[in-house]
């Protein structure tokens, strides 16, 4: 696999991610991530910076948030072998079931985990961008949980294409903003929140679902979504006798995959993220950040972004709300550099078919997002007959009826 670096340069680099050195003390991965932010939050930052040296890894915090995977998230989730897409797929087909987890998705773990900071951080109000809606309700039920209010910022097309999730979060209590601005997706509801930080970066706590952004929360969402990759490392082994030669996670800013590819890093097993291929190659028509993106800054990060000749940054498509993102997380855009991340994508009408094709062998109606990964994971499988397949099932498709009413079932 071909990389950006010398093959000496890209195996310090690796060894240094494998080792847990990274990001470095500037939240650098190699030459991506950083911290680019207006100077009205630079005060803002270094609180949050400190606030997770101080508490993140502490035995105190540790305790509450282990305690509330186990007994409010339900963790760990189950590891369930696919027998009939197995038979389907001549493989060992394997899912994380991160749908399993309270809310119907793996973002629930970041946000109960952000909001144990924020409270201990002292924070008096919590605020939350949504794509989805799924970090947007993991946010809602993770504030009330510990006694914060919630205003979550969410585009105006994904709210009318994520109906469900809309109300759920109102349920839970939270405030949902409706952002008409820019593209009216993902990337506008991040900037809308960070203009809503900078007003009030005291009492503010922000609470970003991905694995993007400005230091320290790339680092900071890897960190709290790693008992994915930890709990698939350990499940793997004991139920399925060895681990996977290859694993496969949806790629929208990147933080189910990061939290299933991290723990795998210094295994021997393919890792394999697939974004976005929306509904053709060219610039606009997908959201394959990584496949067609280039290097420059996105919202407070030097990653690789979906952006024009003049470095005008570009909007997306994709039938995925969760995946409709111009830009990716900065470990993803290290590891791809580096060659130990394959990074490929799935189109429309592909992840369409794949979605539709796990609801009737295996029951389970997964999220638009994932159904990218199963796309991804059935070539894989028919190219490699009898290999063993693991797929992080980033969340349930619930949220999704309203988008897949107007495709006719079974497609």
């Amino acid at each position: 696999m071909s990389t950006l670096f010398a093959a000496d340069e890209a195996k310090r680099l690796l060894d240094a991610a494998i080792k847990g050195d990274m990001p470095d003390e500037r939240g650098r991965f190699g030459p991506f991530g950083g911290r680019y932010v207006p100077e009205t939050l630079v005060p803002a930052f270094d609180r949050l910076e400190t606030g997770v040296k101080e508490h993140l890894h502490s035995p105190a915090f540790q305790a509450e948030f282990q305690k509330e995977l186990r007994e409010w998230v339900g963790r760990p989730t189950a590891l369930s072998f696919a027998s009939r897409l197995s038979e389907a797929w001549g493989a060992e087909v394997w899912i994380k079931r991160e749908d399993l987890a309270h809310t119907g998705a793996h973002k629930i773990n970041n946000a109960i985990g952000q909001a144990l900071l924020a409270k201990r951080l002292g924070a008096k109000r919590v605020i939350a961008e949504t794509g989805a809606g799924q970090h947007g309700v993991a946010s809602a039920a993770a504030c009330a949980r510990v006694g914060l209010s919630c205003s979550v910022f969410m585009g105006a097309v994904d709210m009318e294409r994520q109906a469900p999730n809309v109300d759920r979060i109102r349920r839970l209590g939270a405030e949902v903003i409706a952002v008409e601005t820019g593209d009216k997706t993902l990337r506008a509801a991040i900037d809308e929140a960070l203009r809503e930080w900078v007003t009030d970066p005291d009492g503010i706590y922000y609470l970003l679902g991905s694995a993007v952004g400005a230091h320290p929360y790339p680092y900071l969402v890897r960190e709290l979504q790693s008992v994915i990759g930890i709990e698939a490392r350990q499940q793997m082994l004991s139920q399925a006798g060895g681990l996977p030669d290859a694993a496969f996670a949806c790629v929208g800013g990147g933080s189910n995959a990061i939290g299933l590819f991290y723990p795998l890093l210094g295994d021997d097993i393919e890792l394999i993220g697939v974004e976005a291929g929306g509904i053709g190659d060219g610039l606009g028509e997908n959201a394959a950040t990584l496949a067609t993106g280039t290097p420059g800054v996105l919202q407070g990060s030097y990653t690789i972004i979906l952006q024009n000749d003049d470095g005008q940054v570009q909007e997306t498509q994709s039938i995925s709300a969760g995946l409709d993102y111009s830009g990716v997380g900065p470990e993803h855009a290290l590891l791809q550099a580096t060659g130990r991340v394959k990074y490929i994508s799935a189109r429309d009408d592909e992840a369409l078919e794949a979605l539709g094709e796990l609801c009737t062998i295996e029951g389970i109606l997964t999220a638009l997002e994932t159904s990218h990964a199963f796309a991804a994971a059935r070539k894989y499988a028919k190219q490699n007959p009898g290999k063993r397949i693991l797929i992080g099932n980033s969340g349930r498709g619930d949220k999704d009826i309203p988008t897949l009413t107007k495709y006719p079932a079974g497609i």
